[in-house]
């Protein structure tokens, strides 16, 4: 069942450790540690196993997939014995990214992905291919009104001026396509109603926003607690430190601002109202890949005696965020391979702002693993079916 895994961002820190990471684990180099999709929950549900997967991608800058992975390795990001041990697979890898076409309007460029797309298909002989976007953040979308409607969109996106932002022109022509799309940042990707319309006119699974791996993966578990005791969050406020590429693209006010609204998402979904204080995000150029969060919460118990949790998380980025993008990208496939169409709401799990078109998704991680696990359920299923 070869599957090709197209990855927007492709030589980014997390893309090339979890491209590292997919060809350790197929050469028995490693262990799974972070996959979630080796639990046995996810036993018989169809997955692509790791010789399955097939890596692309664009990416703008110029340096080879070896090179940035030597440099995760003098970081301390990946094990320079694993670099080392997969020159040559990673160097394969190299061949199949590329940069992103360059075009007169958008729907060009988009015609132009969408060919390299199916060229990579062909090639390869591939039965389907997720796009997975690791790029970095972009600030919100500017309102357009193509973005409400798949034929006005069509229409505009043959205009001198830019109708849709990076992650959404990548949506676009991947669900035009025939491609499943999962967005791992908190960028538009498919929120736009006309991009909705596409994916179910295409009959495709797409699933987001905004990988869940750090501070936010505490709030998903700490804000339940509170809610279920009954005790009311007066504030909760955060300070975000963190390096590499993306702490440098969240230095811009416009990302910064998309990435914070995310992160504080959960807490009001989860709590019913939204407690004081805010998350700052701020960058640290020596941190590199690494980060640290610090968070205060002050909350009232019986007869409002007035109380205060402080917890401090170090983690690194790519590390945590690639075992992630590698599950995404299996499940995603299998859920395609099984039929399933539209959000992929159950992948909650996941993301820090999930896609929930019903408003019923949970943001308690272990709410959220109970959905995953159906979800499981209805894969295994349908494979048993076939």
């Amino acid at each position: 069942m070869p599957t090709g895994l197209w990855l927007i961002g492709a030589r980014g820190s997390v893309a090339v450790t979890s491209v590292l990471g997919m060809l350790a684990l197929r050469a028995g180099l490693t262990a799974p540690a972070g996959c979630v999709t080796e639990l046995p929950a996810f036993a018989g549900t169809g997955l692509p196993g790791w010789d399955d997967l097939v890596v692309g991608g664009y990416d703008t800058a110029a340096f080879p997939l070896l090179k940035k992975a030597e440099a995760l390795a003098d970081a301390g990001v990946v094990p320079a014995r694993l670099v080392a041990a997969l020159e040559g697979e990673l160097t394969a890898v190299e061949s199949e990214v590329r940069p992103a076409p360059q075009a007169p309007d958008q729907a060009a460029a988009a015609a132009a992905i969408q060919a390299d797309l199916a060229d990579f298909a062909r090639r390869r002989g591939l039965e389907r291919t997720v796009v997975v976007n690791v790029a970095s953040t972009e600030p919100a979308a500017t309102p357009h009104p193509a973005h409400a409607d798949l034929d006005a969109l069509r229409a505009a996106l043959r205009g001198a001026e830019p109708v849709l932002p990076p992650s959404a022109l990548y949506a676009y022509a991947a669900l035009s396509a025939g491609c499943p799309y999962v967005d791992f940042t908190p960028s538009t990707g498919t929120r736009l109603p006309a991009l909705i319309q596409l994916a179910e006119y295409q009959g495709l699974p797409y699933a987001g926003h905004d990988g869940k791996t750090g501070e936010t993966l505490l709030k998903s578990v700490l804000a339940p607690m509170f809610a279920m005791r009954n005790l009311t969050v007066r504030s909760w406020s955060g300070v975000n430190l963190l390096g590499g590429g993306d702490g440098a693209n969240l230095a811009d006010p416009a990302a910064n601002a998309a990435k914070a609204a995310s992160k504080q998402r959960v807490l009001s979904e989860t709590l019913g109202y939204r407690p004081q204080g805010d998350c700052r995000i701020e960058y640290v150029e020596d941190l590199g890949d690494f980060k640290a969060a610090w968070d205060l919460v002050t909350f009232s118990g019986f007869l409002g005696t007035r109380m205060r949790m402080e917890f401090t998380w170090h983690g690194c980025d790519s590390a945590l965020a690639a075992p992630l993008v590698l599950d995404l990208a299996r499940i995603t496939a299998a859920a395609h391979r099984s039929g399933l169409r539209g959000p992929l709401p159950e992948l909650a799990f996941f993301f820090k702002d999930p896609l929930d078109p019903r408003g019923d998704v949970p943001h308690g991680l272990a709410a959220q693993w109970h959905a995953l696990e159906s979800l499981a359920d209805r894969l295994r299923a349908a494979e048993e079916g076939r």
